[in-house]
């Protein structure tokens, strides 16, 4: 079996310090931009944490990603709380939130914050994230008040993928304006601790963003926002599906991969691995006890 290096309990804590909140905040004051990521799992999660990654987001995006879904509504609460249980055992640094997946908190303020709990409770999580403007506003003045951290999220919302018919920009309207500005500003009276604004027109993520007391986190907002989160999938071209145009692929891991796999497959095929070098091999003493211990071969 592969062995993998854990981060031990009570191992020696990040050099920097745990972001908070409160650091999201102190960043969109000082105009410092915030840095997000999804992640999904342990590995990916170190990784983004020793890069010093801001926020992290155990997104839901995980349905299409990483199972294979046709989109994020058949994503269960177990789901998401193993994935966010195994980013959470890879961060010492970077703010963790979790999505709160479809149905987990639509029928009831009750049964929506006993899931919440369970986000922070059982899978290590500091915030959750819920989809929707101002009729969630009830639902984040109750998790405030049960001290979950809520990070709204309005525009193109995946989860209202039907009632919106399709992926589309929001916003382009100034009706469309009006409501969304108000969602945010709803939202944030609730005690929303900041909001990611999805696939709305550049102009209009900045008005938000300009009137936001809390931090905004862009993602096909354009680039006014306090900060951007990409889905980690999308950076290395590993989604088999077009780009989207507020995506920016940083590396092909494709690519990378593939190739990878080709040399892996034609050095077993070719017995050019394992080597020599790659085998455990018996101690002599037992080496030469075995040989002497095999029928030898008859002669001719």
């Amino acid at each position: 079996m592969s062995v993998t290096q854990l981060r031990a309990r009570g191992a020696s804590p990040s050099p920097s310090p745990r972001v908070t909140a409160g650091t999201l905040l102190q960043k969109k004051l000082a105009g410092n931009p915030i840095t997000a990521i999804t992640a999904y799992d342990y590995p990916t999660a170190r990784l983004l944490d020793e890069a010093g990654i801001d926020l992290v987001l155990v997104g839901d995006s995980l349905g299409m990603v990483v199972l294979g879904y046709e989109n994020t509504l058949p994503v269960t609460l177990d789901e998401m709380l193993h994935h966010t249980r195994a980013v959470a055992r890879g961060l010492r640094h970077s703010f963790l939130v979790a999505d709160m997946p479809y149905g987990s908190y639509h029928s009831s303020l009750d049964d929506a914050t006993r899931n919440a709990l369970r986000f922070i409770k059982e899978a290590g999580a500091q915030a959750v994230k819920i989809e929707g403007g101002a009729q969630r506003a009830e639902l984040v003045q109750r998790l405030t008040a049960a001290e979950v951290p809520v990070v709204a999220h309005i525009g193109l919302t995946p989860q209202s993928v039907h009632s919106m018919g399709g992926y589309r920009v929001q916003g382009k309207s100034l009706v469309a304006i009006d409501r969304l500005t108000a969602d945010a500003r709803a939202l944030e009276d609730a005690g929303a601790v900041a909001i990611v604004l999805e696939g709305i027109p550049r102009e209009l993520a900045a008005i938000i963003t300009a009137q936001s007391g809390i931090p905004t986190i862009g993602i096909g907002a354009g680039p006014d926002c306090d900060g951007q989160i990409l889905v980690f999938h999308d950076l290395f071209n590993l989604t088999f599906s077009p780009p989207a145009k507020f995506t920016r692929q940083y590396a092909d891991g494709a690519a990378f991969f593939a190739s990878a796999l080709t040399q892996y497959r034609d050095d077993v095929a070719a017995h050019r691995f394992p080597s020599d070098s790659e085998s455990y091999h018996l101690p002599r003493e037992v080496q030469s006890a075995l040989e002497a211990a095999q029928p030898r071969a008859r002669k001719a």
